[in-house]
This record gives C-alpha cells, sequence and structure tokens, in this order.
C-alpha cells in the first residue's frame, strides 16, 4: 500500500494517514504538497530578488559604458569636422596655386586627341571602381541584413492580410448572421449569448483593416519603408485584446451551451460549409485573435535583429516591441486570474456545504482527485480516525482538493453530491512542515 501520513503540530490531534492506489499517484501527491509549501516560495522569491539587483547592476554599468562611448564618439566628430575644415583650405590653395591655363582653342590637335583618349580611360576606369563598389556592396553582410529585412516587412503584410480575411470570415459568415438569427421570430440563440461568444471582433476587424492599408500605403513607397510610426498609431487602441483575451474561454464555454440546441447546431454547420471557411469550425475563428499579439512581437524580434543600432526607426521600434511585450505579460495574467478564479468558484458550488476559502483570489488551484483514507493504527489495535466517522473494519474514499494554502477532503454521498468534513476536512499548509518517512514498515 502506498499512503501518506499528515502529521498535526497541535497536541491531541492524531495523525491522518491517506493512501494512494498505487505508487506514481502517492509519489505525485507527496510532490505537489512538496511545491505547494509556503516557505519554499519565500526562498524562491528571495533568489529571484537577488538576481533582479545582480541585473540591474548590470545594467548601471552598460549606461556608463555607453555614456563614455559617446563621449568618444563626439570627440571624432570634432576632429572629423576639423580635418575637413583643414583639406578645404588645402584645397583653396592649391587652386591658387595652379598656372594660368591657356585658350584651349590654341591647343595642339594632338594634346585634343590625348585629353580625348584619357577622358575616355578615366570613364571606363571609373565604371568599373563603380561596378565593383556596387558588387562588393551587394555581397557585404550589411546588404544581405537590408535584404531580409525587406523580406521580413513583405512577410508581415500577407500575414497582417490573412488575418484581415479571417476576421472579415468571422463578422460576415458568423456573427452578422446570428444577429439576423436572433432577431428572427423563433430565435435558435439570444442576442446575449451572440455578444458573449463574438463580443468586439468587429471592432478588432475594423482596427486591423486600417492598420493593413496603413501598411499597403508604406509598401508603395519601396524601398523608402518606415513602419515605426504605424505602430504609434496601432499601440493605444490594442486594448481592446484585453477584453477579447480575457473573456475568451467563456466565450468558448457559452458557444459549448449553444450548441446543446438542434436548431443553433444546424444553423452553425449551415455557416460552417460556406466555401469562405474553407473547412474551419466558428471556434478556429475565434481562437485566431489570441495569437495576434504575440506574432506581432515575434515580428518586432525579426524585425529589430535585421535593423542598423544607427537606424533612424530602430528606438520607435524597440519602443514597440517593449509595449506590446508589456500588453501581453498583463493580459497573460488576467487570463490566469481569470481561469483561476473560475476553477476556485466551480469546485466551491460542487461542494454542498459551500467553502469560504476558495472565495480567496490569492488561493490558486493545483490538483484534484480520489485518494483512500485507512484507519489509523496504535500500539497493534485500531483506534477511531480523527477525520470523519469511518468503520474501524472499513476504509473510506476521499475526495481530496490541493490550493497553494489549503488542503480540502471531501466525502461523496450516495447522491454524488460532495461535503466536506466536519472534523478536519479544511487543513491550513501555511506554517506546515513535510516529512518524508525512510522506513518501509
Amino acid at each position: 500500500q502506498h499512503y501518506f501520513t499528515v502529521l498535526f503540530g497541535h497536541e491531541g490531534q492524531k495523525p491522518l494517514e491517506l493512501r494512494c492506489e498505487d505508487e506514481v499517484d502517492g509519489d505525485e501527491w507527496v510532490e505537489a504538497i512538496h511545491q505547494a509549501s509556503y516557505s519554499d516560495i519565500l526562498i524562491e522569491r528571495e533568489v529571484l530578488m537577488q538576481k533582479y539587483i545582480h541585473l540591474v547592476q548590470i545594467v548601471e554599468t552598460e549606461k556608463i559604458a555607453a555614456n563614455q562611448l559617446r563621449h568618444q564618439l563626439e570627440d571624432q566628430d570634432t576632429e572629423i569636422e576639423r580635418l575637413k575644415s583643414e583639406i578645404v583650405a588645402l584645397n583653396k590653395t592649391k587652386e591658387r596655386m595652379r598656372p594660368y591655363q591657356g585658350n584651349q582653342e590654341d591647343e595642339d590637335p594632338d594634346i585634343k586627341k590625348i585629353k580625348k583618349v584619357q577622358s575616355f580611360m578615366r570613364g571606363w576606369l571609373c565604371r568599373r571602381k563603380w561596378k565593383t563598389i556596387v558588387q562588393d556592396y551587394i555581397c557585404s553582410p550589411h546588404a544581405e541584413s537590408m535584404r531580409k529585412r525587406n523580406q521580413i516587412v513583405f512577410n508581415m503584410v500577407e500575414a497582417e492580410s490573412e488575418y484581415v480575411h479571417q476576421l472579415y470570415v468571422l463578422v460576415n459568415c458568423f456573427l452578422r448572421p446570428l444577429r439576423m438569427a436572433a432577431s428572427s421570430k423563433k430565435p435558435p440563440i439570444s442576442h446575449d449569448d451572440v455578444s458573449s461568444i463574438f463580443l468586439n471582433s468587429e471592432t478588432i476587424m475594423f482596427l486591423h483593416e486600417i492598420f493593413h492599408q496603413g501598411l499597403k500605403a508604406r509598401i508603395a513607397n519601396w524601398p523608402t519603408l518606415i513602419l515605426a510610426d504605424l505602430f504609434d498609431i496601432l499601440l493605444p487602441m490594442l486594448n481592446i485584446y484585453q477584453e477579447f483575451v480575457r473573456n475568451h474561454q467563456y466565450s468558448l464555454q457559452v458557444l459549448a451551451n449553444c450548441k446543446q440546441n438542434r436548431d443553433f447546431d444546424k444553423l452553425l454547420k449551415q455557416y460552417e460549409a460556406n466555401p469562405a471557411c474553407e473547412g474551419r469550425m466558428l471556434e478556429t475563428f475565434l481562437t485566431y485573435p489570441m495569437f495576434q499579439i504575440p506574432r506581432y512581437i515575434i515580428t518586432l524580434h525579426e524585425l529589430l535583429a535585421h535593423t542598423p543600432h544607427e537606424h533612424v526607426e530602430r528606438k520607435s521600434l524597440e519602443f514597440a516591441k517593449s509595449k506590446l511585450e508589456e500588453l501581453s505579460r498583463v493580459m497573460h495574467d488576467e487570463v490566469s486570474d481569470t481561469e483561476n478564479i473560475r476553477k476556485n468558484l466551480a469546485i466551491e458550488r460542487t461542494i454542498v456545504e459551500g467553502c469560504d476559502i476558495l472565495l480567496d483570489t490569492s488561493q490558486t488551484f493545483i490538483r484534484q482527485g480520489s485518494l483512500i483514507q485507512v484507519p489509523s493504527v496504535e500500539r497493534g489495535k485500531l483506534s477511531k480516525v480523527r477525520l470523519g466517522s469511518l468503520s474501524l473494519k472499513k476504509e473510506g474514499e476521499r475526495q481530496c482538493f490541493l490550493f497553494t494554502k489549503h488542503f480540502l477532503i471531501c466525502t461523496r454521498s450516495s447522491g454524488g453530491k460532495l461535503h466536506l468534513l466536519k472534523t478536519g476536512g479544511v487543513l491550513s499548509l501555511i506554517e506546515c512542515t513535510l516529512i518524508e518517512e525512510t522506513d518501509t514498515s
């Protein structure tokens, strides 16, 4: 038998012994409880703070080095300007020292022929030199980097065109027809459900149509490509994605519930059979906006990798990338918090008596499952266990839920409903200690 024991720090409280069906499940429970330790989290936080302080020191050192290099460049620019002025003065002096040239009409015809041949030779040498310079540049790393940068921009325009088409299909093949269906005499879906499923997808489509038109206008001016100001216009309006991403999981749940209606399911399959959908389901189109912000971040990473440091757009593109990464982190945290709250509330609703600790938003769900509670053995005799009223000769199955702060133990009634154990059903993990017994007996 594979079991583990929960010991209580208070006197007069006997240990709780829980058994698993197999060794792997028992190891997973012990590992999960071990990872839920509050002290480990504090230690990990301290380590991360030390790393953060170290990184801040490195950044400050890099800033000082960058300032020193900047001063050196300024000094070199000043020296270059001084040398240029000296060259100009020397050229003027040479022009004044040149002897007076007579009338070219009095020159010897042979001299004219020689000058003409020299002119042709100088022109040929100049064209040959220029051809060599152009070929060298075409094969240079800078030219290769510029070609890759242009290709990234062209791919971004194609991807944006495809994304706008996907939003167009979502709005025109699903959203607007379902709005009309909701206004019919016998609606297969309500207007509230339509709003919950699609939310602000129509606004997102309008936004990206404008952005796509701007990209096409910039491509028309190729090889001059200025994109940073387009992102400056796009960034303030991307907050609409927060609402869509936060609502995404809920919209899929509403759609799944609506599919239980045969009339709606039949109508939806009719919409999905449209050739414009190319065999894709509504859930697929609802998922496309979830990946757009990460796609922009990847594109800007690639674009900056092939953008020189002295490029006029580099700072603007770096600012746009940092703002998009910040927005992505915020959306990820909000989605994680929302899903955690929904999971906790779903568990709380399954418990008949309710559980107030699950209303704590900082309580994070880790895992759940069934465990077997075995009677305690004390001095060779079966003693009354602390949790619940169990028969002394019969084991009991318990439905257990593990969170970051608490461990819930429930019994399942004959009707399938869950009830918290009256004594010890909610165990606090804040000040617990995990002890692993090496004695297998």
